[in-house]
């Protein structure tokens, strides 16, 4: 069990205990984590910086970064289009979700001056820090669960935050650097990060890791077709729980889950 809380806006450690306690219910267990420890620990992200840190110098000694000083806001500009490309296909299926828009190049050519600015070359400082990656390169894996995958770098994604300007590694970043220090094996995890595998394979290859195996399971949609997903004021596992929904319903996927 490895508590993912570096977003400090949505963390907060009533919710961590919230989850681990939903968790139990459900009968999901653990035999390591930040409640019984471990030979991997500590089990908390936001207690993980140093790993982090060093896999970012790794990355920069490598020249695989570069500084970036455009906000979200520059970004959706630049673009013409909202950055969110997650919606509901026709017929309920669910589409694959993306939810960082493809980098134009903005800050790619003056990496000096900006470098300069951003505290060092051993501190990310207060500047956004992006994964070049190789355009027109094809990456692959085979999901255990859907097959064969591909996705072209610099078209299906483009270079991509690892370190943001407030001083939090990214999901991509943290993933791979616990991934490999705790030596996980397979990752199970949601349809929707199938793009953020191919992004991950390309931070092990510039970092010297091996891949894990990858599972990537369906989603648990409303009946609108949509993942049951905060922005849509779905409904959450406690919610659920306190309704009188047993945990043999959710785990077999029965619905409605409404009910």
């Amino acid at each position: 069990m490895r508590m993912e809380d570096l977003d400090t806006d949505r963390s907060r450690p009533e919710y961590s205990g919230a989850a681990l306690e939903d968790l139990r219910w459900l009968g999901i267990r653990w035999q390591e984590g930040p409640d019984n420890g471990g030979p991997f620990g500590p089990y908390v992200q936001s207690k993980r910086r140093a790993f982090y840190l060093a896999a970012w110098r790794k990355l920069l000694r490598r020249g695989c970064l570069f500084p970036c000083r455009c906000s979200r806001r520059d970004l959706e500009t630049a673009l013409g289009a909202p950055h969110e490309q997650a919606r509901a296909a026709a017929g309920g299926k669910l589409e694959a979700l993306d939810d960082e828009p493809i980098y134009p190049g903005t800050c790619r050519g003056v990496t000096e001056v900006l470098a300069s600015a951003s505290g060092g070359p051993d501190t990310p400082g207060s500047m956004n820090w992006r994964f070049r990656v190789p355009d027109g390169e094809a990456v692959e894996f085979i999901d255990l669960n859907l097959g064969p995958q591909r996705f072209v770098a610099g078209k299906d994604f483009g270079d991509f935050v690892v370190w943001r300007r407030d001083g939090v590694p990214s999901y991509q970043l943290a993933c791979v650097a616990d991934d490999a220090a705790m030596r996980i094996t397979e990752v199970v995890r949601g349809a929707d990060l199938l793009k953020s595998t191919a992004r991950q394979i390309l931070l092990n290859r510039a970092l010297g890791l091996d891949n894990p195996a990858w599972y990537h399971c369906r989603l648990m949609v409303d009946q609108h077709g949509r993942r049951l997903a905060k922005r849509y004021d779905a409904l959450s596992l406690r919610t659920l729980r306190q309704r009188g929904v047993t945990p043999m319903r959710i785990l077999s996927a029965e619905l409605p889950l409404e009910t």
